[in-house]
């Protein structure tokens, strides 16, 4: 996103904002109803950004979430950026910012995908700095519409947030198929997907 100048611009920045806490909702409500007592937190109510860099959130909603029992939830959104005016800050880029800071041992990226897909269309099992290379080709960029990068932005993020966060595991797995997010969450064994390592 090259920047919001016009009043055109600001107007989709302002759309983009409303449709991304609508897909929130959407999930929120889903968890609600299965008794999960999230608490959805959208980064564009306090994310700042330099030049398409997330610089700085309000975390202390999701701590203080956490400290009372709730689940916050959170995602991909638009932010104020004291270069380009604004522009969209990931999902990735959002929990590389909370997990410097509240120090995750693991983060599930649940999405359309069964996980990193392979050239000859096979899920890769694991991703870590010793094989990152032979995946290079196959990772490319996205499937679809995608602004942050795709498949290789999201591996090469994940890596990196890996390698600062000592004991940090990553898994990409499909979100698509019924109960598997619950098994992400609840069954220590889970091995669906693609599991990124330092």
């Amino acid at each position: 996103m090259g920047g919001v100048r016009t009043a055109a611009q600001w107007r989709g920045f302002a759309e983009v904002a409303t449709v991304a806490r609508r897909l929130n909702q959407i999930v929120l409500d889903a968890w609600l109803e299965a008794g999960v007592p999230v608490l959805g937190v959208s980064p564009s109510a306090s994310a700042r950004c330099s030049d398409g860099s997330l610089e700085a959130m309000d975390h202390t909603v999701l701590e203080t979430a956490v400290a009372n029992g709730l689940i916050g939830v959170t995602h991909g959104d638009v932010a104020f950026d004291v270069v380009r005016g604004g522009t969209i800050v990931s999902t990735e880029a959002v929990f590389v910012y909370l997990a410097k800071r509240l120090n995750p041992d693991r983060i599930l990226l649940a999405g359309d995908y069964p996980g990193v897909i392979d050239a000859d269309g096979t899920v890769i099992e694991a991703i870590h700095p010793e094989n990152r290379g032979q995946y290079a080709a196959a990772l490319g960029g996205s499937g679809a519409v995608d602004v942050t990068g795709g498949m290789a932005a999201k591996v090469d993020t994940m890596l990196d947030l890996c390698a600062a966060q000592p004991g940090l595991r990553v898994r990409i797995f499909s979100g698509r198929q019924a109960g598997r997010i619950n098994a992400a969450l609840t069954d220590e064994s889970f091995s669906e997907g693609t599991e990124i390592y330092a």
